[in-house]
């Protein structure tokens, strides 16, 4: 009995052990070296299990028994990262009212489609800047292999101060609304906001989340004031870094976004009001903008449809959406660090890649947009080892595009081929 035991488990430990070795390898026309910008034609990539082992010029013999993959008509570059998506949601006429109809059941099942729309179209990793908690489960189910979708980093639930554009019972019924506090993402004071951070750490957050002014899709008047003190604002990214954790700040106003800066995040979403001074801050702190600019070309549009927006929203989406991207062009003339993101979700799900065009467009050379996408997020979240490259002991999240991207850079809205931790999902 112990005999037949024992070599049960070693044939077990041999499967599993066959299992992450798996080979495979590809054969690439051009592959795209992100560090350098350069490309190399004719490029052979080895893979076993979910890292690149060898990345060799020409085109090898393939041995017997592994996977293969012809890409030699294809441009193939590192998986695509999005900084700043929300995976729970996808904004329609009736969001508003969904909140209080649709079950948590409801909001996981749709979340797992756009999880996988995402990946489908090139982007392997992302940052998920706000939901319910949802995300947390979503993020685990992908990692253990229950369901398609890209690698997510998330923050959870966001953090806001009483009435602030996160917080969650703003526009409802005063019966429904209660008092949120630092559990639910409702922070007033330097002890409740240190609490906040807490509590998004024991629920599992990779990241926090703060709205440092006003928001465009709340259902509140002003989409731009600060909403947060510097004291507060440093309360949370001195307990987030105690956490192992970094903080993005969601902002449009000027004031607002500098306390932001000034006090120690990241990242700033959107950015619209930028004043000089804060993008001089903003280098000097090396704090990333993340432009969202499709986003804000949305919202534009969907203000002009009548009843697509509640009436208190429908005046700030015509005056925050248009001037995103000339924010994005100017921070980006002056040096300000830039990070790809697109705040996916307040529009549909895979348009992701609509934004590498608006960078393009506002003055960034398409390598530098690309890079923003690959190698910056892999700073951002401490994976430069690992991540935004194709190179021996990174993931193997690659993919592949029909033309020279660097050439036209809308070819990454159609993507070819998408293989995420080695295993592919679009080919």
């Amino acid at each position: 009995m112990k005999n037949s035991f024992l070599l049960t488990l070693a044939v077990f430990c041999c499967m599993l052990l066959g299992a992450q070795q798996t080979t495979t390898f590809i054969h690439a026309g051009h592959l795209l070296d992100t560090e350098s910008g350069k490309w190399m034609d004719e490029v052979t990539i080895r893979i076993n299990g979910n890292e690149v082992s060898e990345v060799s010029k020409g085109y090898k013999n393939i041995p017997q028994d592994v996977k293969y993959f012809d890409l030699k008509d294809q441009w193939v570059l590192p998986g695509l990262t999005d900084m700043h998506v929300h995976m729970e949601t996808e904004y329609n006429p009736q969001a508003y009212i969904s909140k209080f109809v649709d079950d948590p059941a409801d909001v996981a099942f749709n979340a797992v489609g756009y999880a996988e729309t995402t990946l489908m179209t090139g982007f392997t990793t992302v940052r998920d800047l706000g939901g319910s908690g949802i995300n947390i489960s979503l993020r685990d189910a992908i990692n253990k292999g229950k369901v398609p979708g890209p690698r997510i980093f998330t923050s959870g639930k966001s953090i806001a101060s009483t009435g602030g554009h996160a917080d969650p019972t703003n526009g409802g019924n005063q019966a429904f609304m209660g008092d949120p506090g630092p559990r639910e993402g409702v922070a007033n004071g330097t002890d409740e906001a240190r609490e906040a951070v807490r509590h998004r750490y024991k629920n599992g957050a990779d990241c926090i989340k703060i709205t440092a002014t006003g928001g465009v899709l709340s259902v509140a008047k002003n989409g731009s004031n600060p909403q947060f003190t510097l004291e507060e604002i440093k309360a949370i990214t001195s307990t987030a870094s105690d956490y192992g954790m970094h903080v993005a700040a969601h902002a449009h106003g000027d004031e607002g976004m500098r306390r932001a800066v000034e006090g120690g995040v990241k990242t700033i979403e959107h950015g619209t009001y930028m004043s000089d001074e804060t993008m001089d801050l903003m280098k000097k702190m090396n704090c990333y903008l993340v432009p969202t600019i499709t986003a804000g070309k949305e919202v534009a549009l969907k203000a002009e449809v009548d009843g697509f927006y509640p009436e208190i929203v429908v005046p700030k989406a015509r005056a925050v959406g248009p001037q995103i991207q000339g924010t994005f062009a100017r921070a980006y003339k002056r040096g300000v660090p830039i990070v790809f993101g697109t705040d996916a979700g307040v529009y549909a799900h895979g348009k992701n890649a609509m934004e590498f065009y608006y960078m393009v467009e506002a003055g960034m050379p398409a390598i530098e947009a690309i890079q923003s996408a690959t190698i910056t997020p892999a700073k951002i979240l401490d994976l430069e080892d690992k991540m935004g490259q194709v190179k021996k002991g990174f993931y193997a999240d690659i993919i592949s595009v029909d033309e020279n991207p660097v050439k036209n850079v809308k070819a990454l809205e159609s993507v070819n081929f998408v293989m995420k931790d080695g295993v592919v999902y679009k080919n």
